[in-house]
């Protein structure tokens, strides 16, 4: 247990370097999680014998891809950043890795960003295709919540988004302070949970979308009870009291509104 609360101490964020450019663990899990999505939702595809070409959903997969890059990015500058009002300003540094000469990556990223840019791109390649944009949510979900687990393993490599200061004896030294390994249970009940969750309800679905808006709810409860364990973000801290995180307000968000379209496509009064 030693070593595990004291596994930063030993643990190098960067796997390997190419020249001046480190390579980090967390962008290793993040491709890690975006080759698993594709993997796993192709195998269900198969398993259970889903309607829909390969090209279809090869094509679908760079729009979904690009649509959940642009959208974490953008909307960690937007709901995250310090600097919001310069990189409205000076869009083209958005994606730019260098900053006076020096590569140092691109950090900040934002699920709820990267849930919205998801959105538009399976809507927009929807209308573009014909293809209905519920039926191939369903199927992207299963994908995107197992790949889910690798994202947040690659937080706890990068050791950042730590949890709060605890006393539980399962708890990591960060900085010498002992907190909840926040990262873990993200991984846990936002990625694996959810995904079993998923499998169970993928045979017993009753309409299109069933899946895709259980995975909104699912996230959001999961996010939301993760948030009490998760230390806030040291720029924005607490919005409200002290319990409303940017976390919490963003999936409450998302909650309301996939209850209500829950509610609307099950009784057939929305596409």
């Amino acid at each position: 247990m030693e070593f595990w609360q004291n596994i930063y101490s030993h643990f190098n964020p960067v796997a390997f370097n190419i020249g001046e450019i480190a390579v980090h663990w967390y962008g290793i899990m993040y491709a890690l999680a975006l080759l698993s999505a594709i993997f796993i939702a192709k195998w269900f595809i198969k398993y259970d014998n889903i309607n829909i070409s390969d090209d279809i959903f090869d094509s679908y997969i760079w729009w979904a891809e690009i649509g959940v890059i642009l959208g974490a990015r953008i909307g960690y500058v937007l709901f995250y950043d310090t600097q919001t009002m310069y990189y409205l300003s000076h869009p083209w540094q958005i994606f730019n890795p260098y900053v006076n000469g020096t590569y140092v990556g691109i950090s900040g990223m934002s699920y709820h960003g990267a849930f919205l840019g998801f959105i538009i791109a399976s809507y927009v390649f929807s209308i573009r295709k014909k293809v209905s944009f519920w039926f191939i949510t369903d199927i992207a979900v299963l994908g995107i919540s197992a790949a889910y687990i690798f994202g947040r393993i690659g937080n706890f490599f990068n050791q950042e988004l730590v949890g709060r200061v605890t006393d539980v004896s399962w708890g990591i030294y960060v900085d010498g302070v002992l907190r909840h390994p926040s990262q873990i249970y993200e991984a846990i009940l936002e990625g694996l949970v959810v995904f079993a969750i998923l499998v169970y309800l993928r045979k017993r679905k009753t309409f299109d979308g069933q899946l895709a808006l259980m995975y909104g709810i699912l996230y959001a409860i999961a996010r939301i009870i993760a948030e009490f364990y998760r230390q806030p973000d040291s720029q924005l801290g607490f919005l409200a009291g002290n319990w409303l995180t940017m976390g919490i307000l963003q999936s409450l968000v998302i909650l309301i509104i996939c209850l209500s379209l829950y509610y609307l496509r099950r009784k057939k009064q929305v596409f």
